[in-house]
């Protein structure tokens, strides 16, 4: 019996990840809609719904925390609460992205002297939540195989942020007075990008369940300073 009601509770805290995984997906595609088409409501409606991102996290943590006190799971499924703790977390901080990028396109969506880069900034949405759906279904499945595949897409995302790097280098050069404004879209852009590489973040616990193994899967690109991902 013990068995099957540690069964059904983990089973309902994956679904709760994954419903906290669509809610950051959403709210991704959103904000990167609301640059591109300049929609001041949609950008308010991201940045106001990030609440309900941050309470689901909780809600999850907490149930994980309940799980590990009253059913002392051992081994494999201790791994597998304790990278639940490790997924929201991540989850949590792409919702903050979206946050971030969402108050800019308010800021910028007046401006039409602007020029919004904003198909890169959808494609680079659209790829790193293809990546995320994926990896949250290898999360789910403990598919290794593809915890280990997805990541490689990242290099895709980074090929779009350094064209568009460059595009705002240039625009910053020529037009100081827009160098504030060009920070912000570089704001996005690092969001965009480190989005994807927190989808890498989430693979690499998911070959954690399935292996017991921590370790790297793309030591390249190195953790920057925690205050660059603070967005509130």
């Amino acid at each position: 019996m013990a068995r099957e009601s540690l069964d059904r509770a983990f089973h309902h805290i994956q679904d709760e990840v994954l419903l906290l995984g669509s809610l950051v997906e959403q709210a991704t595609l959103d904000a990167a809609t609301a640059l591109r088409t300049r929609d001041k409501e949609l950008a308010r409606r991201v940045s106001k719904s990030d609440h309900i991102i941050n309470e689901k996290r909780f809600a999850i943590e907490n149930a994980v925390l309940i799980l590990m006190a009253t059913q002392q799971p051992m081994a494999h499924d201790l791994r597998r609460l304790a990278a639940v703790l490790e997924v929201i977390t991540e989850l949590e901080r792409m919702g903050d992205y979206a946050k971030g990028n969402a108050k800019v396109a308010l800021r910028l969506a007046d401006d039409e002297s602007i020029d919004i880069p904003g198909r890169e900034f959808s494609q680079m949405a659209d790829l790193g939540v293809g990546m995320l759906h994926r990896a949250l279904s290898a999360f789910i499945a403990e598919d290794e195989q593809a915890a280990r595949s997805i990541p490689a897409e990242d290099n895709l995302v980074d090929e779009i942020y350094n064209r568009v790097y460059h595009e705002i280098v240039h625009a910053m050069i020529a037009a100081p007075s827009k160098i504030d404004h060009a920070n912000l879209l570089m704001w996005i852009a690092h969001n965009l990008e480190r989005f994807a590489d927190r989808v890498t973040n989430i693979c690499e616990r998911t070959i954690f369940i399935a292996t017991g193994e921590l370790f790297e899967l793309d030591s390249a690109d190195d953790e920057e300073d925690e205050e660059d991902d603070d967005q509130d």
